[in-house]
């Protein structure tokens, strides 16, 4: 696990860090193994707390509601699980073949399980300073302002950059629709030109687009290339 702890900026070993990185479905093929589910409760706990004292502390002058907007928009799903895919956090969890294979164990909310499970397992082996520092390495580049903490739609936030850069208006094609038709589950993927800039998940095809975005503007955050 060192690699994955380097990536989380923590030293040493954390006491239940395979619990935290064990999908249920790994539970299903090897009987006696433990899932990461009650860390994650915790987690999301913990993180949410992590998260209030950090925009306190970056945001002085904030409202409460303005506050809460930048909070949701820090521990969501999609931010999460940007986060996971920006260290290819799936390689280190263990899950079963039936998750791999169904292509579950890539999905937004499955990441972002992970990151809460992982913040509770660090909670709970280092104290709430541990949490702390890696809820900054989760967040920081928010919070710095290297990263922006959107107040707008991320489609029309999508939309504009790529106005401003000269490119096309972004497309959004679907790419599976699964479940019930009560319950449908959309995946959907945006691209600008040949270019595949985020995919999401969402109950609704207009909630997949709007996380697909979110996933591509987070990518946009590295430096930008010259417009094509």
């Amino acid at each position: 696990r060192s690699p994955l702890l380097n990536e989380l900026g923590i030293e040493g070993d954390i006491a239940r860090l395979d619990e935290a990185m064990t999908h249920s479905s790994y539970v299903n093929e090897h009987p006696g193994a433990t899932d990461y589910q009650r860390l994650e409760f915790l987690g999301d706990a913990v993180l949410g707390l992590c998260v209030t004292e950090l925009l306190l502390t970056h945001a002085p002058d904030a409202k409460e509601g303005r506050l809460t907007r930048m909070r949701a928009s820090l521990v969501n799903t999609d931010a999460l699980a940007a986060f996971a895919l920006s260290i290819d956090i799936a390689r280190w969890v263990n899950f079963g073949k039936g998750a791999v294979s169904s292509g579950d164990a890539f999905r937004p909310k499955v990441l972002a399980d992970v990151v809460e499970a992982i913040v509770a397992a660090v909670y709970l082996d280092r104290g709430l300073d541990g949490a702390r520092k890696l809820t900054l390495r989760i967040a920081g580049e928010a919070l710095t302002g290297r990263a922006r903490i959107s107040r707008r739609d991320p489609k029309s936030e999508l939309q504009e950059r790529m106005q401003r850069g000269g490119r096309n208006a972004p497309v959004y094609r679907v790419l599976s629709v699964e479940g019930p038709e009560h319950d449908h589950q959309f995946d959907v993927e945006v691209h600008v030109d040949d270019d595949v800039l985020g995919k999401g998940h969402g109950r609704s095809k207009k909630a997949a687009e709007q996380a697909a975005a979110r996933v591509a503007l987070g990518q946009l955050e590295q430096p930008e290339e010259p417009p094509k």
